[in-house]
């Protein structure tokens, strides 16, 4: 039979969402073509602000792959805008004059950013936060520019803000209203997170309407209406989305606010569906990502002809961590003359609570700090459960009950759980009972709960202990190295040993991967297990290291390199700057940048010149590229300082010395200083090592980036010698147990600083941990002097080798 030809005008999440659900009921009826605005293919635009952030990168938050796509026979077509609809002829036509025909045609055009008519918004500098080329935006401008501020006080302004904090800006929140997120939250709550967002680093100007975006070309301020100004060097508009309908009123849909549909999501012309932030069901536009699949789910039902229920419309609820702190609010949580309300403030706990009722229902809430019992409330709301039976302060559990520890094990099975993929407990416990399913991950692919925003793994985390009862072993709750496949880190390091698995392709090949070629996620973890196990005899697959590392040299945004010479303890000499100062001037280096840890950065280089870089410097590399150690920093010390207690310069170059080289899961930084006034950071370091009187203080675990981390104090030494044993033990633990790209900050929370001082305390394991690291150092090489010495890897690399910017594999 013929298939029937369906084309998708937009590749966002509810238009896809909808094709997923279709092809679970029908996947061979319809020849699909999706096209897509952007060049990517289907992501998770709810964690754009991770990427921003840095907690992920644009590859993690892919919903699905482009062999997704190959899999289910879609022909999508990136970077392409549907521009004309013929609905006599039943064809769309595209900016890159391509026509396809249809026989049922789905608009999901998403939204787009409202950008604020002020004068001088088309300066350069100022930008919207709404895809990814936004997000590259603000990384790019983060890296020349200081003062940002942030024209919107919701949801999206304030993830935006943290994320320029997270890239070094001091950022400023404008907001127009007199509290942040007001459509979430109420007043108490509000003021709660303001305090909160503050102690991070925020600033709020509230009350405030801006008048003009003030600069040259480039922007350089804000003027308000008030009169006041504030200085800017990027400003973010986050004010805002509006249903992106052009397509559809340019050719006759009926278009209100947004693409007016039916409660079976048809538009007025026949064929054609909407559905997503660009429809409008009985006056209503959402752009929560809950109802928008809600309704993706009924339009695929209606075009696969089953019998389905009616969009009636959503009852919204906000489940979120802003910045860190979770946040749940649903329904009607402002206070009326015709409501009661039931609250729980604790300032001490930072915890607020407030459950709005009229007519013996509950019809709002608003939780802050602990948002455990979001689930039950979002279902008593829906639900319109009567609580005239309740005691009223029941429907709040006390925190410091026993049953609050898990507030799913009350709730009924149809309770949902996964608000953004309504998955209801009992679809979840149903899966895990019929599926054997023992892990989060497992759980989201197979139903779904916890794909979106992720705000409800705790709660699909509780029901896995809830329903595998004795079963249930919390130390055997595993998180799977990718979605490649279901084994954790330590089932594939097991398998690697038992099997005596020595290749990549081998690992992937002999345990099952889903993916044959894996990912990015993957292969750069089983490269380095592999060479973890086998220091002496594993050949590393530079094809799986990152970009940035299989070329030795950081890339920058303009497509060149800067190169980093080694510089033990941060000390250089009079012939090593002249040779740096030659290359300069030979390779014409438009700029030389002294960096955090004491080193000297050459700043665009192109590609093909790092060799003959290396050559000239004839310096070892030093490493600011790789997940290995990059630094030890070092003040004066006791030879100059008058203060210093210890020689902590000799003591940095013998630590960076013995250690360089050495590949370990995550970037390290170490540091010593020479007394506890700790001019070298030492208190914020993966090892910082302080002078004191007759010895050194020995901290671990510290971190001075994105997530900021005192060190925790390991131990107390008396000599040079103990520092640099210790350290060995400490960072072979650390590459033997922690997974690829944890920092150590990570590693130590999650392990505990009582098990690390266990094992590196017990003389034995100290005496096994340092002979392996000894083992590994013994056989690390300087990779510029081999590449150097190689023409035919200089060839390949640097001359063939097509890289991304992204820096990814």
């Amino acid at each position: 039979m013929k298939k029937k030809k369906l084309v998708l005008v937009g590749n966002g999440m509810a238009g896809v969402r909808c094709i997923e659900e279709l092809l679970k009921i029908d996947p061979d009826t319809f020849e699909i073509t999706i096209f897509g605005r952007e060049p990517y293919p289907n992501y998770n635009r709810i964690l754009l602000s991770t990427v921003l952030q840095g907690d992920t990168s644009i590859n993690d938050i892919t919903i699905n792959e482009m062999e997704w796509y190959e899999q289910n026979n879609i022909q999508l077509y990136t970077g392409e805008t549907v521009v004309e609809i013929d609905k006599v002829r039943k064809q769309v036509y595209t900016d890159k004059d391509r026509q396809v025909e249809y026989d049922e045609l789905i608009l999901a055009t998403g939204s787009l950013p409202f950008m604020l008519p002020l004068p001088g918004a088309d300066k350069e500098g100022v930008t919207a936060f709404r895809d990814i080329q936004d997000c590259q935006t603000m990384i790019e401008s983060a890296q020349h520019y200081n003062k940002a501020v942030v024209i919107g006080g919701g949801l999206l302004g304030l993830e935006a803000a943290r994320g320029l904090l997270n890239l070094g800006m001091e950022v400023d929140v404008v907001h127009i209203c007199d509290y942040l997120m007001e459509r979430q939250l109420d007043p108490t709550a509000s003021k709660m997170l303001q305090k909160n967002l503050e102690a991070q680093g925020m600033n709020f100007l509230l009350n405030k309407q801006t008048d003009e975006i003030t600069g040259s070309d480039r922007v350089e301020g804000l003027l308000f209406k008030d009169g006041s100004k504030v200085e800017a060097d990027l400003v973010v508009m986050a004010v805002g989305i509006r249903p992106n309908v052009q397509l559809a009123k340019n050719n006759g849909i009926h278009v209100n606010r947004g693409i007016v549909v039916n409660d079976y999501m048809q538009t007025d012309s026949p064929n054609i569906y909407a559905v997503g932030e660009c429809a409008e069901h009985r006056e209503i536009v959402y752009g929560l990502v809950a109802p928008l699949y809600e309704q993706g789910k009924i339009l695929a039902e209606k075009i696969c002809g089953v019998e389905s229920k009616k969009y009636e419309g959503s009852v919204v609820s906000t489940q979120l961590k802003v910045s860190g702190v979770d946040v749940f609010s649903a329904g009607d949580f402002l206070d009326s003359n015709d409501t009661n309300s039931i609250k729980v403030y604790d300032d001490f706990e930072g915890v607020y609570k407030k459950v709005v009722i009229r007519d013996d229902k509950v019809i709002g809430a608003v939780l802050f700090g602990d948002i455990g019992e979001g689930p039950k409330l979002l279902n008593m709301i829906h639900d319109r459960t009567d609580i005239s039976d309740l005691s009223k302060v029941t429907i709040l559990q006390d925190s410091g009950d026993e049953s609050s520890k898990s507030a799913v094990i009350t709730m009924d099975n149809s309770e949902v759980i996964c608000g953004c993929n309504g998955v209801t407990k009992g679809e979840i416990c149903g899966a895990i009972v019929e599926n054997g399913l023992t892990t989060v991950d497992q759980v989201k692919d197979n139903t779904n709960a916890s794909r979106s925003c992720g705000g409800c793994k705790p709660l699909v985390q509780d029901l896995l202990e809830y329903t595998l009862g004795d079963e249930f072993d919390q130390s055997e709750i595993k998180e799977a190295v990718c979605g490649c496949t279901t084994l954790s880190r330590e089932e594939v390091i097991e398998e690697i040993k038992s099997k005596n698995l020595k290749f990549v392709k081998e690992i992937m090949n002999v345990l099952g991967w889903k993916n044959e070629e894996g990912c990015s996620k993957c292969r750069p973890a089983l490269n380095y297990y592999l060479g973890m196990l086998y220091p002496s005899d594993y050949d590393d697959e530079e094809e799986s290291r990152f970009v940035n590392e299989r070329l030795h040299a950081n890339i920058q945004n303009d497509g060149t390199y800067s190169v980093v010479p080694r510089m033990y303890g941060g000390v250089t000499n009079a012939n090593d700057l002249r040779k740096i100062a030659d290359v300069a001037d030979k390779y014409d280096v438009p700029m030389i940048k002294l960096t955090g840890g004491q080193r000297i950065d050459l700043l665009g280089i192109k590609k093909e010149d790092l060799p003959k870089v290396w050559a000239d410097l004839d310096m070892p590399s030093g490493y600011a590229y790789g997940k290995a150690l990059r630094t030890v920093k070092t003040c004066v010390g006791s030879q100059f300082c008058r203060f210093g207690t210890q020689d902590s310069t000799q003591l940095g170059m013998d630590l960076e010395k013995k250690f360089e080289r050495l590949n370990t899961p995550h970037k390290v930084k170490m540091s010593v200083s020479a007394c506890p006034r700790n001019c070298a950071e030492s208190g914020i370091k993966d090892v910082g090592v302080v002078g004191v009187d007759g010895g050194f203080e020995i901290y671990v675990g510290g971190n001075g980036g994105t997530h900021l981390r005192a060190g925790d104090l390991l131990c107390t030494v008396e000599k040079e010698e103990e520092v640099i044993e210790t350290t060995a033990a400490f960072l072979q633990y650390y590459r033997e147990t922690a997974k690829y790209l944890e920092r150590t900050s990570k590693w130590v929370e999650r392990i505990g600083l009582e098990n690390v001082r266990e094992v590196l305390f017990d003389e034995e394991n100290k005496i096994r941990l340092v002979a392996r690291i000894e083992e590994t150092l013994a056989h690390t090489k300087d990779p510029w002097k081999k590449i150097v010495k190689n023409k035919e890897k200089q060839e390949k690399l640097f001359q063939n080798l097509e890289t991304q910017a992204s820096g990814r594999v």
